[in-house]
């Protein structure tokens, strides 16, 4: 791969992990599930992608969001808010707030629409992007940060590429079965090892992968037991409430078409100073390792443990329900210089080539309905 070279101190950083994580290997008799080692090279402290001191998200970052392409998508997310915490409680909590943008965006357009947001909460685990949205955030009182999920919450929850950022297991089909692969280590050089799947994996490709069986040898995929117990603890969090919804943006398919006989490969990508390749075991600590989204295994964990799926659908749809294209419209189209990067930002969130079918959103709640504006375009009969 031909890739930007790290400067001596992230370099430094990054052997400091594969130290950490090789000890680790060898501990567990000389191999690891890869859950476990995705869980270490993106959180491990002080090291892990995430909870070590890079800059992650903007141009000079390894990805861009959408909440850093426009204010227009935090500014409709405002007004999404608006028409859920009417019917609970005047309280926003998002999950993984990056480097502040869409906080900062949504609560900007909320002051200037005369939204009432007494409290937004933030679930951060980076140290480094906490104090960067500390920083970005600092003439909102409101904002508060929490280490976990509270017990009970009641308003509006958003969550913008949380899900793909959640270890996953990888599991592979073989002549003798479904297989999970392992790390471990050889001539010094992280290696794969396959597993007979145990018990606990071998029910969670049941209950997951579609026609399991019927896959051929050397498939390859991902099941997503950690973001279903994130889904799990999110509906325990909102059923203890008296109402609230999540509403969840992220990159993915429904399980028909995410275990796809024709996507042998799986979805697992990295992502390294806008460089995206699918080498997990480069550098870790200094790229994101990311798989896409079974949204049909979201909104299972979620509706089996108590919540409702309100809404399922492209991002495009949901944004234009939002409002999108009527806060666009707020800039005269006539003013060019201002108005044409604007609706260019917005044409990179909606167009399917782009944003707008690849992403999509997942809205699950309690006690809440949403507006019309909002199901137009749903297929939650495709999960």
């Amino acid at each position: 791969m031909s890739l930007p070279e790290p400067d001596s101190d992230a370099l430094a950083a990054s052997h400091a992990l594969q130290h950490l994580i090789a000890a680790e290997i060898a501990r567990n008799d000389g191999a690891i599930p890869f859950v476990r080692f995705m869980e270490l090279a993106l959180y491990a402290p002080d090291l892990g992608y995430y909870s070590g001191g890079a800059a992650k998200l903007g141009k000079d970052g390894d990805f861009t969001t959408a909440p850093e392409i426009s204010p227009l998508f935090g500014a409709s997310l405002a007004h999404v808010a608006a028409a859920i915490m009417a019917q609970t409680a005047p309280r926003i909590l998002e999950f993984g707030a990056g480097t502040g943008k869409l906080a900062f965006d949504i609560l900007t357009e909320a002051a200037s629409a005369g939204i009432v947001v007494e409290q937004y909460a933030i679930v951060e685990l980076s140290g480094e992007l906490r104090a960067r949205q500390e920083l970005a955030l600092a003439a909102f009182p409101q904002v508060v940060w929490l280490d976990g999920f509270p017990e009970s919450f009641e308003g509006a929850v958003f969550g913008n590429e949380v899900l793909d950022a959640m270890p996953v297991n990888l599991i592979s089909k073989t002549p003798d079965g479904w297989c999970e692969l392992d790390v471990g280590i050889a001539d010094g050089k992280f290696v794969w090892i396959e597993r007979l799947a145990d018990a606990e994996v071998a029910a969670q490709i049941a209950s997951q992968v579609p026609e399991a069986d019927d896959l051929p040898v050397g498939y390859v995929s991902e099941i997503h037991g950690v973001a279903c117990g994130f889904m799990r603890s999110l509906a325990r969090m909102l059923t203890n409430g008296k109402g609230g919804a999540a509403v969840l943006f992220d990159y993915g398919f429904p399980a028909h078409e995410y275990y796809f006989v024709q996507r042998a490969t799986g979805t697992l990508m990295c992502h390294y100073r806008h460089h995206a390749h699918a080498e997990p075991f480069y550098l870790p600590g200094l790229q994101d390792i990311t798989a896409h989204v079974d949204f049909t295994a979201m909104a299972v964990a979620a509706q089996e443990a108590g919540l409702d799926v309100l809404s399922y659908m492209s991002q495009a749809a949901f944004l234009l329900g939002a409002g999108i294209g009527d806060l666009l419209l707020r800039s005269d189209p006539l003013k060019v210089q201002t108005y044409l990067p604007q609706a260019s930002a917005v044409q990179k969130l909606l167009s399917p080539a782009e944003m707008g079918e690849l992403f999509k959103v997942l809205v699950v709640g309690h006690q809440v309905e949403l507006p019309d504006s909002l199901l137009s375009g749903d297929r939650s009969h495709r999960l």
